[in-house]
């Protein structure tokens, strides 16, 4: 049986960092840009002229694409690597049909806020997109790392585990590994959450809390976020396990995590707008709190930390004050 063909879609710096992956063991990897000027830098110079750029590419072995629909013709595996809120407008002139037999994994990590969908159900949902064709690809894992080749590990998640093994088989290198489950709402949600809880973390690190409250934060972070994603997908799962816990630890305390960094600036007296203008990436916490809010209030379950930046975010609540509150409901 002849190797997919697999597509990026996106060229951030988390598309980046798979494109890098991908190329250890693909032969052809078509990347799909979204502006001419981008891929012609890619071509001539070697590196994405915006994110990641100490990483040099073989160009021989990629075929950029600024057609999404192109791209999706003439690949086989489509790796979803767009900020959520982009994703609906992106694929505005996609028909159901441009996705028939198309095997689809989300390393977007977010909600796509027009329809209050984690991407896995937006593609089932808008695009008919059968369940056994979508996957999720998880952390814990920072793009930054993976340039420096830094080992790191990422969980595949898909009901058809065998799709799940062909993508980790094309991910596996030396300094990346990765392991496989089939549970796509958990990984999913929780790696929608730990996104909100970084910015938590970071507007604690921005008022001056320390690493003790931050432990304490985290601790009940992981129990919030297992409160959720057992409402909303109730299966035997380990929450302490890398795709979950993991990831939450990463993201919430790393230098690397855009997320900590918007909320540390929140912290620090920013308006979330002064926040947004300032980052040169889409910390994709802003909008998930939002559409997580929503989502749970059919679920009602305990979420003092979500709450507490959903408040602040867009409820306009005093930041320090929230803080307070939402210390004395921790322990």
């Amino acid at each position: 049986m002849s190797a997919p063909r697999i597509a990026i879609i996106g060229s951030g710096s988390w598309a980046t960092a798979l494109a890098k992956l991908f190329l250890n063991n693909t032969k052809l990897l078509n990347w799909y840009v979204r502006k001419e000027e981008d891929a012609a830098y890619f071509n001539e110079f070697k590196t994405n002229p915006r994110y990641l750029s100490s990483v040099e590419f073989d160009t021989d072995k990629i075929k950029f694409y600024t057609s999404l629909s192109e791209c999706i013709q003439n690949s086989d595996y489509l790796v979803l690597a767009i900020p959520s809120a982009f994703l609906n407008d992106s694929f505005a002139s996609i028909s159901d049909k441009d996705l028939q037999h198309k095997i689809l994994f989300s390393a977007i990590k977010g909600i796509v806020p027009q329809h209050n969908l984690i991407v896995g159900e937006y593609l089932n949902k808008a695009y008919n997109v059968p369940l056994q064709n979508i996957g999720v690809i998880s952390g814990p894992c920072h793009a930054e790392e993976v340039a420096m080749e830094k080992l790191s590990y990422l969980t595949i998640a898909s009901i058809n585990t065998a799709n799940a093994q062909t993508l980790s088989n094309l991910l596996n290198c030396r300094y990346l590994k990765s392991t496989v489950s089939d549970d796509i709402y958990g990984t999913e949600f929780s790696a929608v959450l730990k996104n909100v809880i970084a910015v938590a973390g970071g507007i604690c690190h921005g008022l001056g809390y320390g690493d003790n409250f931050l432990a304490v934060l985290v601790s009940n972070a992981i129990q919030e976020i297992k409160r959720f994603v057992d409402a909303v997908h109730p299966i035997d799962r380990d929450i302490k396990a890398s795709a979950y816990l993991g990831d939450l630890l990463v993201t919430a305390y790393s230098q690397f995590s855009r997320n900590r960094m918007f909320g540390t600036m929140l912290g620090k007296g920013y308006s979330v707008k002064q926040a947004q203008l300032e980052m040169n990436m889409v910390a994709e916490g802003y909008y998930a709190v939002k559409c997580v809010y929503e989502i749970n209030k059919v679920h009602k379950v305990n979420m003092p930390i979500t709450n507490a930046v959903y408040n602040i975010i867009y409820q306009n609540h005093d930041v320090r004050k929230e803080i307070i509150n939402l210390s004395n409901l921790l322990s």
